[in-house]
């Protein structure tokens, strides 16, 4: 999967691959594929006819159900999975709604939380992409909806004249240009995805558990383990993840406030782009700009000056968000483990490949890179399972599972950076609540006396 597939992340905030070489950053709204088809010269509309993609789509420009094309972005996803795809068999199904029952019975005895499972589905990767669509379009129809927004004003206006139809065409340009990267985006997630809630994020509609056979078969090949032991082992991680987005109803309102709270901070620094517009309209930009040269205006775009302004609101949703979706994935290891060390002999080897496959970049870090630049590390992921595995051990799973009743109970950010310490304030906490009861019954017994 590309760095920025969806055409609106943030350059890489990890040093070490942001160093990595490339033109990544420089082009961040993914405007050099418009532009750089311009080189031949002609309008806006006769390069979109020359393009292969935008001559077979010219129909879609018309879009009009919002900042993203989703009609294009099924069309590219499907397309993009033609191919290899495979229907799930009956036996298939048969075998991920066992599996996903007796994932269910299992976690009955690690955690408190009931099921959240009332169907199960084994899915194709296409009817992974048409049944995930609607959760991807309340997620990043924000995001593109803003940055759409940010890309077509930020010009200043005498820039935007000089560009003329070019200009105009950006916004008009939106729908077509994130629907074509959504759907690149979908298409390669959906070939590695396991459940419904790999990402962190619960997909599917409400109350489906989800397995996708092809990919599981992917999965396995070379672990060494038995397929139904695999299938059973990533069936509990779904069945997890289903009990805790069923059972906290605000979880999931959280998490897509995060992301939202991001987008509405998103801003172009109009300073930098009128200086970078000022040089190279003075010929300082390797012959300055012409607005009939389309080969200037790529220089432009891809010279950084359209690159986000990060504002201190949105590091903090975004470190909100690697919190949330830290915790979440911690706890669903914790209450796995719980349920399946004892029963599943591959547990433990199991487990490990999906540590690795996380600290690889599984899909739920590279989702969340290319969505909203976020690089969920695995060591965010070890600390918030250490804070669940350390409250179920000291404090039992009923006070673990409690801390979900509330986000205000939940180990924040600082709390993870020392989570034996946030376990160790839980359990003096409650001695200071069972001293505050018995204070207060015995105040009552007092009254009772002298009243008697």
């Amino acid at each position: 999967m590309s760095d920025v597939p969806f055409g609106f992340g943030l350059p890489d905030r990890d040093p070490e691959r942001r160093g990595g070489g490339g033109d990544q950053g420089g082009d961040p709204f993914g405007l050099g594929a418009l532009f750089g088809g311009m080189a031949g010269g002609g309008s806006p509309e006769d390069v979109l006819g020359k393009m292969p993609l935008f001559a077979e789509l010219q129909k879609l420009m018309n879009w009009s159900g919002g900042p993203v094309n989703w009609d294009l972005a099924r069309q590219g996803a499907i397309s993009q999975l033609a191919p290899g795809h495979q229907p799930a068999s009956d036996g298939e199904r048969s075998a991920a709604a066992e599996a996903l029952r007796l994932a269910d019975l299992w976690l009955d005895q690690a955690t408190e939380l009931p099921s959240g499972i009332e169907r199960t589905a084994a899915w194709s990767r296409v009817e992974w992409v048409e049944q995930t669509l609607p959760a991807w379009g309340a997620l990043i129809d924000p995001l593109a909806e803003r940055v759409v927004a940010a890309m077509t004003s930020a010009l200043p206006q005498e820039a935007a004249m000089s560009f003329g139809p070019i200009a105009g065409i950006m916004g008009r340009m939106g729908g077509v240009m994130f629907g074509a990267q959504v759907g690149q985006a979908l298409g390669k997630l959906a070939e590695e995805v396991l459940t419904s809630t790999d990402v962190g994020l619960p997909l599917a509609p409400a109350g489906t558990g989800v397995l996708v056979p092809q990919n599981l078969a992917s999965f396995a090949e070379g672990l060494d383990r038995p397929a139904d032991e695999v299938r059973l082992f990533v069936a509990l991680r779904e069945a997890a993840s289903q009990r805790l987005f069923a059972h906290v109803p605000w979880l999931r309102q959280q998490l897509q406030d995060a992301v939202h709270a991001y987008a509405r901070g998103i801003t172009i620094d109009r300073e930098a782009i009128e200086r970078g517009i000022n040089e190279a309209m003075s010929g300082g930009m390797d012959g300055g700009l012409d607005p009939s040269d389309p080969e200037s205006i790529q220089r432009l775009l891809s010279s950084g000056v359209l690159e986000p302004a990060e504002t201190p609101e949105q590091q903090m949703a975004l470190r909100r968000l690697e919190t949330l979706l830290a915790l979440v994935e911690g706890w669903v290891d914790v209450v796995v483990a719980a349920a399946a060390a004892d029963r599943l002999p591959g547990h433990a080897a199991l487990a490990e490949t999906m540590r690795r496959r996380r600290a690889s970049g599984g899909p739920a870090e590279q989702t969340f890179a290319t969505l909203v630049g976020l690089q969920l590390r695995p060591r965010r992921l070890r600390d918030a399972a250490t804070v669940w595995g350390a409250m179920a051990q000291q404090h039992g799973s009923d006070a673990r599972d409690r801390l979900w009743s509330h986000p205000d109970l939940l180990p924040t950010s600082e709390d993870l950076d020392e989570p034996l310490d946030f376990v160790a304030r839980q359990g003096l906490d409650d001695e200071l609540a069972q001293l505050t009861a018995d204070d207060a019954r015995r105040e009552d017994d007092e009254d009772d006396s002298a009243s008697g």
